[in-house]
């Protein structure tokens, strides 16, 4: 151990079995583990800075929030999100591990594939949503451009010139990733700036077309502070959450290169929360101003950009699209499916290999079905990955918070002779628990009449009521349970609470 509390494997430690072991699993040696404040920092700037999260703020504006309503809706969502990114990134500047791996001391060398395939498959919808709607906007800018793009002959409903983009920029995204962690590390510092740049330029647009700030702030609330506000402002806080409740979870994929406890913790208080509140306070402007200039809300950054005439304002668009896309469809959504994917078969899936399944596994999602409407993008999709994804962080803050107290095996992270085998490589603790909870969290989803595939009533009736509030009842729900299950320590060997055990 550091004098700074940091931990890694003695020299001459050999980790071998390739069940669960290979290079990319392997924990990061101190020395690498360099990544500044600003490093995190710039890495949540480019990753708040994208058009999906666009996307959150302005189709607040268009369930009939004001734009007062919309950011403080956000900003406490990042508020409240921050706190389980800080307690799990917590084990990556202090073991190099990444989350996957972090996830066999509460479910097992074999149950952390459950949480990780969860949280990989969620990735590489994500992966696909963004490209989508990276390729999409390339689409409508070039379009606006060259012209005759959309008269181009179709292909499964859509142009092939759409398809095109689509696959070239998707293209771009594995080759920017192929390149490894310190790529992607040397990107984000440079992308981070340019985004912002782009987002005030298209704000300051769009109040000049709307003759000042003044019409962007009057547009008026439809729901009001009383009895319409409150059905739609808890699912949708719910849904805020969730959006970065993936990166609550593998967030020591990116904090295990952290230079210690104090870059994570002030880069990501200093990125997060501030960052989206600002973009989100940006996108509500915007589009409240597309409201006073056009009649209706377009909350579409990318159909907005498109109403420019001035050529060069399109291309500057174009740009600003691409750099936002790409920053955080990397980072939030490659590095983690990567992982975890490795973890499932690490003698025939390195870091890379990962990247190229969630890439292709990405496109068969068909994403473009998932951003159709505000309804089913946050209540729907945000809603269901939301109650899971708060079920996995429970047990895992319960397990390493509480449990542990902070106090790993390293080196049995690696072992099926170690203390976090359980029964079979499974804990059992772990399983049931994720179940209650995601069943309490998920189990009453439902759906307006015409708005999602749920039933009105709720898949399991009776559960209704907590649908709305699924991500902190599953969280809840699973960390208390996982708590009492293992009091007592059911399943754990002799020998769990050393930091490193070598034979």
């Amino acid at each position: 151990m550091t004098p700074d509390g940091r931990v890694e494997l003695p020299p001459g430690t050999v980790l071998a079995d390739p069940r669960f072991v290979n290079d990319d699993l392997l924990p990061v040696p101190v020395i690498r583990r360099r990544w500044t404040t600003y490093n995190f920092a710039a890495l949540w700037v480019g990753m708040a800075h994208n058009i999906p999260s666009w996307l959150l703020a302005s189709g607040l504006v268009a369930l009939g929030m004001d734009w007062k309503q919309a950011v403080l809706t956000i900003a406490l969502a990042n508020v409240i999100v921050l706190l389980p990114m800080l307690l799990t990134g917590h084990a990556g500047p202090k073991y190099g591990i990444p989350f996957p791996v972090l996830a066999r001391a509460s479910f097992g060398l074999r149950g952390a594939n459950l949480p990780a395939l969860i949280r990989a498959g969620v990735a590489c919808a994500w992966f696909g949503i963004q490209t989508w709607i990276g390729g999409q906007g390339i689409f409508i800018l070039l379009d606006k451009v060259f012209g005759g793009w959309s008269d181009a002959a179709r292909i499964g409903g859509q142009p092939w010139t759409l398809w095109l983009c689509f696959v070239l920029f998707w293209i771009l995204e594995l080759a920017i990733i192929y390149r490894g962690m310190e790529a992607l590390r040397r990107f984000e510092n440079w992308a981070a700036p340019f985004v912002i740049v782009g987002a005030l330029v298209l704000l300051v647009w769009i109040a000049a077309k709307a003759g000042g700030l003044g019409p962007l702030l009057d547009q008026p609330s439809k729901l009001g502070w009383g009895a319409d506000f409150w059905p739609v402002f808890f699912p949708s806080l719910m849904g805020m959450i969730a959006f970065w409740s993936t990166l609550s979870l593998n967030i020591p994929d990116f904090t295990r290169f952290g230079a210690g406890q104090r870059a994570q913790i002030w880069g990501q208080t200093l990125g997060l929360p501030t960052t989206m509140t600002l973009f989100a306070l940006l996108s509500v402007l915007v589009t409240s101003g597309s409201q006073a200039v056009y009649g209706v809300p377009v909350w579409d950054p990318v159909a907005l950009a498109a109403k420019a005439d001035n050529v060069f304002g399109l291309l500057f668009a174009l740009v600003t699209v691409l750099v936002a896309t790409i920053s955080v469809n990397i980072a939030a959504n490659v590095v983690s499916p990567a992982y975890d994917l490795a973890n499932l078969a690490p003698k025939i899936v390195n870091f890379r290999t990962g990247a190229l399944i969630t890439g292709v596994v990405g496109v068969l999602i068909m994403p473009w079905k998932l951003t159709e409407t505000p309804e089913l993008y946050i209540f729907t999709w945000l809603g269901l990955v939301g109650g899971l994804l708060g079920t996995v962080a429970g047990i895992l803050i319960a397990d390493y918070w509480f449990v542990r107290r902070t106090v790993l095996d390293l080196a049995g992270l690696y072992r099926p002779d170690g203390p976090y085998w359980y029964r079979s490589g499974w804990n059992p603790a772990a399983v049931l628990a994720f179940a209650v909870g995601g069943i309490l969290a998920i189990g009453g989803s439902h759906s307006a009449p015409g708005k999602g595939p749920f039933p009105e009533d709720g898949l399991i009736p009776f559960l209704k009521p907590l649908a709305d509030y699924g991500w902190a009842v599953g969280l809840a729900a699973s960390l208390l349970l996982y708590m009492a299950l293992m009091r007592g320590g059911p399943g754990r060997r002799q020998g769990d609470d050393r930091e490193v055990t070598l034979q």
